[in-house]
């Protein structure tokens, strides 16, 4: 792609570091995929990814623009983030505290992939985050195509690491670590939450 200021290879590697890296997101799928099975990690990560999909296409189209100029879309979407990170922090630390799982209805289906989904959707970094990509990685004229090309191979490179943690942190040995260490896993990916809810709500828009 001609309208790209760095290496297509270069800003994968970027972006998949990034995307990587210990998050709500991150830590939201290694849990339920250690503690729920395959099956339901994967269907996590999906979510996660769908919902990475959508804010890539509202970047695409100057969402993050608008945000950025309203201040109280960002803070409502920014609340209602933190709120659900505090939630899945007093979930984890509760099952910690009593040692033991906390049980998934099981009238729902399909209930880690919706978790997954609004975990992402309420995290109004994330368009910040592909608005911001966007603007590094192509030329200010850059052409609809090229964005369009941009995107498919970002969210691939997403879906790779999302979908990867699935298949790694729910293998057998680790599995197997996670029920020994089940407690110390939930006390960690609590604080983690909490912290995580913390710097959501500590977060401000760039002047």
């Amino acid at each position: 792609m001609s309208d790209l200021l760095f290496p297509l290879p270069l800003i994968l590697l970027g972006w998949a570091i990034g995307g990587g890296s210990p998050g709500p997101a991150t830590l939201t799928i290694c849990g339920t995929s250690m503690s729920l099975g395959r099956a339901r990690g994967l269907q996590m990560a999906s979510g996660v990814v769908l919902g990475s999909a959508i804010w890539g296409i509202a970047a695409a189209l100057g969402f993050s623009a608008i945000m950025m100029s309203n201040v109280w879309l960002f803070n409502l979407v920014r609340y209602v983030g933190a709120a659900y990170l505090l939630y899945l922090a007093g979930k984890s630390l509760y099952s910690a505290w009593m040692g033991r799982a906390l049980k998934t209805p099981k009238a729902i289906r399909g209930g880690a992939f919706a978790k997954g989904l609004m975990l992402h959707l309420t995290n109004p970094k994330a368009v910040l985050g592909w608005g911001a990509i966007y603007a590094v990685a192509l030329t200010p004229d850059a052409q609809p195509k090229s964005v369009a090309l941009l995107f498919c191979a970002l969210i691939i490179t997403s879906a790779v690491v999302f979908l990867g943690y699935a298949f790694l942190f729910s293998s057998t040995p680790i599995a197997r670590g996670y029920v020994r260490l089940k407690r110390i896993f939930d006390f960690t990916f609590g604080v983690l939450f909490g912290a995580a809810s913390l710097k959501l709500l500590t977060t401000r828009l760039s002047p």
